[in-house]
């Protein structure tokens, strides 16, 4: 039997590119909202309620009114465009599940760092995680309405990045922001990956 396909057949259509992501900060900056503002499918969440086994263990100056805390990670998916869709992995905030990273890291190509400026410096490890191991990051301020008005170089200075790291803006509760986001991320890592192979030896 002719298993060729018939003339004026259109072509199959390719499979999307998938995409790991990580969306890391400290406790509380918003990952789990930013997750379920962006995904298309209904995410998945591992948050569970804060008791006071947490007390004096969990960092929680500045965010007071936080109930719920992600204990393992958030997932989501969304379609950047035809073709290329980004699987979303938030991670766990607290010093004490910081052992998953290593985990949910596995076959990640970028990460998205938020960064509260209320609290800059909760986003320190998320951000020298990531340069350590070389994966490319941009970091979102989350901007909270009664966070610090810095400007991005004041950011960057406080959080030592190079040049070459975005910075983004964002309000994590809307889609459109988080979006911005995820867009900026994907076109950081293609110049990286553009970086690379022009300095790639000729084999």
């Amino acid at each position: 039997m002719d298993s060729r396909p018939s003339e004026g057949a259109a072509p199959a259509a390719a499979a999307p590119i998938a995409v790991k992501i990580l969306v890391a900060g400290g406790f509380g900056v918003g990952k789990t909202t930013l997750v379920g503002a962006v995904s298309e499918i209904r995410p998945l969440q591992t948050e569970e309620l804060l008791t006071d086994r947490g007390v004096g263990v969990d960092d929680t100056a500045g965010v007071e009114q936080k109930t719920t805390t992600t204990v393992a990670m958030d997932f989501g998916r969304i379609t950047i465009r035809d073709g290329l869709v980004l699987y979303l992995f938030g991670t766990p905030g607290q010093d004490r599940f910081w052992f998953m990273w290593d985990e949910l890291s596995y076959g990640a190509l970028g990460a998205v760092v938020l960064a509260d400026t209320r609290r800059l410096a909760d986003c320190f490890p998320a951000v020298d995680y990531f340069e350590n191991r070389g994966l490319p990051f941009v970091v979102a301020v989350n901007m909270f309405d009664d966070g610090y008005d810095y400007t991005e170089d004041e950011i960057r200075e406080a959080l030592d990045l190079g040049e070459a790291t975005p910075i983004v803006l964002c309000d994590v509760r809307e889609r459109a922001s988080g979006k911005e986001v995820l867009t900026t991320l994907v076109k950081h890592l293609l110049a990286v990956n553009r970086a690379e192979t022009a300095g790639a030896p000729a084999l």
